[in-house]
């Protein structure tokens, strides 16, 4: 299988543990460091489709811009939502593979397993 892309943060042991995961079924994905290389709002769209989840399920209410930029404010649109989240890619859950038709989000990392053939 050639069509995986891990979006990984190397600083996460959830990222590094999903990425192990892989490489010891000899899979060798597309590694994405989205924060080095932010997804911009319409890639966030479509791995949003392919999680099957909304733009808030997708972030990490811990950092310190979730709560700096007000993002638990209920009104904010999905599209406000996953602007800033290409704004400030720390925000982003991780890790996430995606697949040509499906993404998951690997916490614990072994739900990448449900994915894969």
């Amino acid at each position: 299988m050639t069509d995986l892309t891990l979006y990984h943060n190397p600083r996460c042991s959830k990222s590094r543990g999903a990425l192990q995961l892989l490489e010891a079924r000899g899979l060798a994905p597309t590694v994405v460091r989205y924060l080095e290389t932010p997804l911009d709002a319409p890639h966030l769209q479509a791995l949003l489709n392919k999680l099957q989840i909304s733009a808030r399920q997708l972030l990490r209410t811990g950092e310190d811009e979730y709560s700096t930029l007000n993002l638990a404010d209920a009104s904010l649109s999905e599209a406000q939502l996953i602007a800033a989240i290409a704004a400030h890619p720390k925000l982003m859950e991780r890790p996430i593979l995606e697949t040509a038709n499906k993404a998951v989000i690997g916490r614990p990392p072994e739900k990448i397993l449900e994915i894969l053939p």
